[in-house]
């Protein structure tokens, strides 16, 4: 599908997305239906939504995709991807999005934001642990870049403790070292870029 969207015309940003993520990202599906924006758990700190990010993208709105923080604020749970009724790939191209800001130099702008904080605590879990510590996650986003904030995240943090939905400590993935080795590769084929 994605070559048949870029031998369609469609608009040069879309193609540039599509082109720039991995696989197809059957970007040109959606549909507008706004099951990814219902399904993320970052959702509400978004300044636009997965849906309206996309559409801006077929728009052709560059700057203002790039400069939001939505993609810095996707947390990689791929919630959004599995309920897509169209199999786009959400996860994949806010990874694109990320990739794009920087190349251009629009990271400076999101770290107003503290968006990166967000991403940046996420990915020092996944390197140490091989997954999201969510307790973790959002005690030491909320205590870096939001203090204030954190005690009006505490009833949603002890109702999920109640119902055993978060872990109070954190647990390593099975082979760990394979993982690491993963990240380390992935960290000299992105320096040699």
């Amino acid at each position: 599908m994605a070559k048949s969207a870029l031998q369609a015309g469609a608009p040069s940003f879309l193609r540039e997305v599509i082109a720039e993520t991995p696989g197809d990202p059957h970007l040109e599906a959606c549909m507008q239906c706004g099951t990814c924006g219902g399904s993320c758990p970052s959702g509400a700190d978004m300044d636009h939504t997965p849906r309206a990010l996309f559409a801006m993208i077929t728009a052709g709105m560059r700057e203002r995709v790039l400069r939001s923080n939505a993609p810095w604020y996707c947390v990689s749970c791929y919630y959004c991807m599995e309920r897509c009724p169209q199999d786009v790939h959400i996860t994949d191209v806010m990874y694109t999005l990320k990739r794009l800001a920087i190349r251009e130099g629009h990271f400076e702008d999101a770290k107003a934001s503290r968006a990166p904080g967000f991403a940046k605590t996420f990915m020092e879990h996944v390197e140490r642990y091989g997954r999201s510590f969510e307790l973790g996650l959002m005690t030491r986003y909320y205590l870096r870049h939001r203090p204030l904030d954190a005690m009006k995240i505490a009833p949603l943090g002890l109702g999920l403790l109640r119902r055993k939905r978060l872990d109070l400590t954190p647990h390593k993935i099975t082979q760990i070292g394979q993982l690491k080795a993963i990240l380390a590769r992935a960290a000299e084929l992105d320096a040699v870029k």
